[in-house]
Parts: structure tokens; C-alpha cells; sequence
């Protein structure tokens, strides 16, 4: 029989489509050996080494089958009493190499062969794991005793990048510390770098390596960093360990009170080498830029060319926006790094400092090196050449083949499973590692699945990650329509920004839970919904509704009504007060109105300034699809309303 080549590719789209469903549907089913399964990976969570050992010498055909005797290997590594299985990890790794529990198993292997001090079996297995800091320096730490000098070389360039590092690196950095296999002012700018920070005690043990024995005045100095200042010995200066641990309070103090951080600098400045004293300004311009004080300016100005971190850098220039000296957020933005001003965050407020300056014609150039992009930045500049956000035309139907690779795939197939059998967390590994390095049809086939499966969040990801400027219907989806809009109508709000909000939140995964307990559709904090519970007359409240989709969205829904009428109804300081609580929102305000855009760019908190952003555009978005019609985000930013009351505290 004859078929033409048209005819021939419709009968394989249908063979194709037929797999397809054939695939998706016995995803939905038990598989035979399910049980064993979850029961292998509850034994593992118990510690139920017998029952793991049982389940194993018993195998089953399952697509997850090998997971069995991971766990099992996993647990004997576990067990210091125990001898390594060498060959059965051996066996395991080589057999499986590449998959997530191969990689894994490596990564754990070589923890305990590190922990045996067996330092060739560190290298051998070193290969096998996906790498990470702490990794890297167990072999490093293997190298070194194995008499390979050049490791320092690696050390010593990798310093500045080691700063905050697990355990597992000290007894290789002590050494490069200890040997002078790193400058001594690179040492001392670790100690630097420590003591500004949210964790300070690692400092202690960066003096031990530089021979200083002063863990009682660091102790000291961390508990009152004022009276530690007030109490200085005359002859503070005449080391530089006096010198550090004096700049170490005034860093510190400066992280409380950077008015009080400044008197006590003056009142000590001439004991002080010139760059110590940038330092101590550089500290004063970073902790006043992030609690938003007039002088900061001029702190970071008398701070001089000092060397900074790319945080330190990028808030000079959220201080000039703040304080609105333009040129000098032109010149701050000159001073960072080449990474840092490649990046449309930069671009546009270097653009709106030339724009400001009178330079409309550079300005635009550089609005139109990001006005292409998707992002907050790269509509911000669209808009400034005259361009609204419009929604993109429906993408191009996905080829069933696609789909049919992406469904087909052993990975993804592992991920369906898991999180069909509620591990979501391993089907989540699996699902990463079968997207890496996938081509952009796979990734939107893969998308396609995860959404047949209700998997929402892993849709919107993998549409995310395949195209971050197209697929809008699948990225921005509206599910649970008919329990939103009615809370919406009821309570007053935008549908978009409910919705931009949610998306942002929670993907739309239900079951989602984050690191600080929100849970639901739209991240209720248990103390939240039982306030918000009270404050709407539900009576009855208890944390496990915000897992139901209609309580939580109720819950979420009040919420947001309650504090938008906080905050001057503006929806910029609700999406922040939402994130970090409406205090916080309200003190990042200024003593007079400010654009909606220096707002945001200014708000101290990294997770929060990225949120608000991706929730605005999020909210741009849908409006644009929900509406039909030209959008504007610079609108939805406005203006800042000023604060009644003005504050230092953040």
C-alpha cells in the first residue's frame, strides 16, 4: 500500500496521540508495586533499616523500582556502625549513572568517606556528584592530604566566593588561612564580611585563624556593641586586632542605629587608617541606605572608591534614587561591576538618570537595549518609549510529537509517578533533572503533561523556563475561576492583581507550604488566617481549612482587603505589605509622596522588592489577557503616598 507523505504523517500524529493517551492514562493508575514503594520510602523516613533491607531483597518490576535499593544504601550509609557497602554503591552508581538517585547516592557517599578520612575514595566518587561547595571542598580537602599543593591555588581564588560556607570547607580554608596561602587582608576581610552579617558567630572562628585570641571582646562586642566602644582603651589603635574589633562594634552598631554608629565614629576617627575609616562609612552608607536616612549620600560619598560588594554597590545607587540626586546615580551606577550594569534593573534607572539629566536621546538608546525583553525593568523602559504592554497573539499550537517525547521520557514519567504516589519532592527532583538541557518543544511537551495532570505549578515553571517571553495562555493561567471572582466582587479588588498575586504565591499548587509555615493558594500564615478569621466572623477557624481551596482563598481574599484599606488603598504597598506585613510597608514609605517605582526599588528586603515587582507584572499580564486591551505598569506603580510618621527602624 501507497501512502503519501501527508498522509503518512497524519496516521503517525494519530499513533502518536494514541501512545500519548495510553501514557497519560496509566499515569493516573497504580502501578503494581506501588505499595512497596511508599513503604520503602516510609521505612527510610522511620529509620526502619530491617524493613528497608526486606522491601529490597524482594524486587518488584516498577518504574521507580531501583529508588528501593537507594534507600536501602542510603540507610546502611547512614549507620556509623556500619561498614561501607563499597561495592553495592559502586554497582549502583555505575549502573545509574547521571539520575538523580545515582547522583545523590555519590553525593552522600563521599560525605561518609570524608567523615573515614579515606581520602582516594573521596576523589574517586567526587566525579559522580553534582558538585557543590561543600563537595568541592571535601575534595579539596582529599587533594591537600593527599600532598596536592596546587588545591590553595584554587582556595585563594575562590576566597571572596567562600565568605559563608558549610564546615565541611573550614579545615581547608583554616589551612590556606593559617599557611599565609592567602593574603592576610583577604583573611581579615572574611572576618569583615562575617561580622555584617545576620550570623556574626563564624567570625570567631576566621580570629582563631588569624591568631588572634580574642573570643571574649568579639563576645562583648556582638552583645553591646556601644558600650563596647564607650569602654576602648586608650591604646586601642596600635594594633590592627584593636582596630578590626573596634570597626567590628562600629559595624555592628551601625547595623542597629547608624546615627549613633556615626557619633561614636567621629568620636574616634583619627585612630583610624584611612581605609578603615571608608570601611566603617561604607558600613554607615549600607545599613542607612537600607533604612532609608538622608545622610546616606554622604556616608557612601566619604566612603570613597573603597573595595564593596556587588550588595553594597547596588544600594549607593538605591540611595542617590531615594534621596533623587540623579547624577549621582548616574555615576553609582558607572561603579558597578560590568555583570551588574549589563542587567535591565540598571539599564533602566541608568536610562531614567540620563532622561532626568536632560540626555533624552541616550536615554532611549539605552530604554531600547531592554525594551524587547519581558520582565518589570523591560516594560518600564517600553513605556517610557511610548510602548504599553499588549498581550502576545495565542503561541503556536504544541506539535503532538512533543508531547508524546515529553510523556514517553523515563524522567519525566519518574516525576509523574511521585508525585501521583504524594512524594513530591522526589517527583520534583526528577522532574529538574529531566528538563536540563531539553530542547524547547520537550520543555513545552513536558509543560503540557504536568498541566493533564493538574500539576499547575510545574506547568507554569516549564512554560516559564522554555520561553520566558511567549506562552502566555499556559503561564497565566485563572484556575479556580468560580472561588476567586466571587471574593473578588465581594471584596472590591482587581481580579489581575488577585490573580498576579496568587501566581505568584503559589503557582496554584494547593498542597504548597512555605519555609515560614504559609500554606494554600494564596500562603495564609496560620496566625493570619486565625486573625482574619476573626476580624470576618468565621467562626470555627483552624489551620488545616487553609488546605481547602474556598477557605483559603476567603481567607486571602479578606486579608488583602483589609490591609489595602491600611494602606491608602494602594495596591503597590498591599502586594508588599501581603509578603512582609503591612508595618514594614508602611515604613518603607517617605516623608513625602515618592514615585511608585523608587517605592519598590528601595524596599530593603530582597525577597519582598522581588515579589512586589513579579506580582505587578503578573498583574499586568492578566489584565492585558483578562480585558483585551493595552496595559500600563508604570500606572499601577503611582505615587507613594507619604508617611504620617517617618522611622529608622526596618
Amino acid at each position: 500500500m501507497h501512502f503519501s507523505p501527508g498522509h503518512g504523517r497524519g496516521n503517525m500524529k494519530h499513533v502518536l496521540v494514541g501512545l500519548l493517551v495510553a501514557v497519560l492514562a496509566g499515569a493516573t493508575l497504580a502501578q503494581s508495586g506501588d505499595r512497596r514503594i511508599l513503604a520503602a520510602r516510609d521505612a527510610l523516613r522511620s529509620g526502619d533499616h530491617a524493613a528497608l533491607e526486606r522491601l529490597a531483597s524482594s524486587p518488584e518490576d516498577h518504574l521507580l523500582g531501583h529508588y528501593v535499593e537507594y534507600w536501602r544504601l542510603l540507610s546502611r550509609l547512614d549507620r556509623s556502625d556500619e561498614a561501607v557497602p563499597s561495592a553495592a554503591l559502586k554497582a549502583f552508581v555505575t549502573l545509574h549513572s547521571g539520575s538523580v538517585p545515582a547522583t545523590r547516592l555519590a553525593a552522600q557517599w563521599l560525605r561518609r568517606l570524608a567523615a573515614d578520612e579515606d581520602w582516594e575514595g573521596v576523589l574517586s566518587v567526587f566525579p559522580h556528584t553534582e558538585a557543590d561547595v561543600e563537595l568541592r571542598c571535601l575534595a579539596w580537602q582529599a587533594r591537600h592530604h593527599l600532598g596536592d599543593a596546587t588545591v590553595f591555588d584554587e582556595i585563594a581564588t575562590a576566597w571572596r566566593d567562600l565568605a559563608s560556607n558549610p564546615v565541611a570547607c573550614h579545615p581547608v580554608l583554616e589551612t590556606a588561612a593559617t599557611t599565609a596561602r592567602v593574603p592576610v587582608d583577604e583573611v581579615w576581610w572574611r572576618f569583615r564580611q562575617q561580622i555584617d552579617s545576620r550570623d556574626p558567630s563564624p567570625a570567631r572562628t576566621t580570629l582563631e585563624w588569624l591568631g588572634v585570641g580574642q573570643a571574649r571582646p568579639l563576645r562583648q562586642l556582638l552583645a553591646d556593641p556601644a558600650g563596647y566602644l564607650d569602654r576602648l582603651p586608650e591604646n586601642f589603635h596600635r594594633s590592627r586586632a584593636g582596630r578590626e574589633l573596634a570597626l567590628a562594634a562600629l559595624v555592628r552598631l551601625a547595623r542597629r542605629d547608624p546615627p549613633l554608629a556615626h557619633v561614636r565614629l567621629l568620636r574616634r576617627a583619627e585612630h583610624f587608617t584611612t581605609d578603615e575609616q571608608r570601611h566603617a562609612y561604607l558600613a554607615l552608607g549600607y545599613h542607612g541606605a537600607l533604612s532609608r536616612l538622608p545622610l546616606t549620600t554622604e556616608w557612601y560619598r566619604a566612603a570613597g572608591d573603597i573595595d564593596m560588594t556587588a550588595g553594597q554597590r547596588e544600594w549607593r545607587v538605591r540611595a542617590a534614587l531615594r534621596a533623587g540626586e540623579w547624577e549621582y546615580v548616574e555615576q553609582t551606577i558607572d561603579g558597578l561591576d560590568s555583570a551588574q550594569r549589563s542587567e535591565p534593573e540598571w539599564i533602566y534607572w541608568h536610562a531614567r538618570a540620563l532622561a532626568e539629566r536632560g540626555n533624552h536621546e541616550a536615554a532611549k538608546a539605552r530604554y531600547a537595549e531592554i525594551s524587547g525583553q519581558y520582565g518589570y525593568y523591560p516594560m518600564l523602559a517600553a513605556e517610557e518609549l511610548g510602548r504599553l504592554f499588549v498581550a502576545p497573539e495565542r503561541s503556536a499550537a504544541l506539535a503532538p510529537e512533543d508531547k508524546a517525547r515529553a510523556a514517553l521520557d523515563p524522567g519525566i514519567r519518574r516525576a509523574m509517578t511521585f508525585y501521583a504516589l504524594g512524594l513530591p519532592t522526589e517527583g520534583l527532583r526528577e522532574w529538574i533533572a529531566a528538563l536540563r538541557g531539553k530542547d524547547r518543544g520537550f520543555i513545552l511537551g513536558a509543560a503540557h503533561v504536568a498541566l493533564d495532570q493538574g500539576l499547575l505549578e510545574r506547568a507554569i515553571n516549564a512554560a516559564e523556563y522554555a520561553d520566558a517571553g511567549d506562552n502566555f495562555e499556559l503561564r497565566f493561567l485563572t484556575p479556580y475561576r468560580e472561588l476567586v471572582e466571587p471574593q473578588v466582587v465581594r471584596q472590591k479588588l482587581d481580579l489581575a492583581w488577585v490573580y498576579g498575586l496568587m501566581r505568584q504565591e503559589s503557582r496554584f499548587n494547593i498542597p504548597a507550604r512555605s519555609s515560614a509555615g504559609a500554606q494554600g493558594l494564596m500562603q495564609v500564615m496560620p496566625a493570619t488566617g486565625r486573625w482574619v478569621a476573626g476580624q470576618i466572623g468565621l467562626k470555627s477557624y483552624h489551620p488545616r481549612m487553609l488546605n481547602d481551596p474556598k477557605t483559603n482563598v476567603l481567607l486571602g481574599t479578606s486579608y488583602l482587603r483589609l490591609i489595602l484599606a491600611d494602606l491608602d488603598d494602594h495596591p503597590v504597598l498591599a502586594s508588599a505589605g501581603y509578603n512582609a506585613g503591612p508595618s514594614r510597608a508602611r515604613r518603607w514609605r517617605s516623608e513625602h509622596p515618592i514615585e511608585g517605582a523608587i517605592y519598590v526599588a528601595t524596599i530593603p528586603i530582597d525577597e519582598t522588592r522581588e515579589y512586589v515587582q513579579k506580582v505587578l507584572v503578573n498583574k499586568v499580564v492578566y489584565a492585558a489577557l483578562l480585558e483585551g486591551s493595552a496595559q500600563s505598569l508604570k500606572a499601577r506603580l503611582g505615587t507613594i503616598p507619604a508617611a504620617v510618621e517617618t522611622t529608622a527602624n526596618r
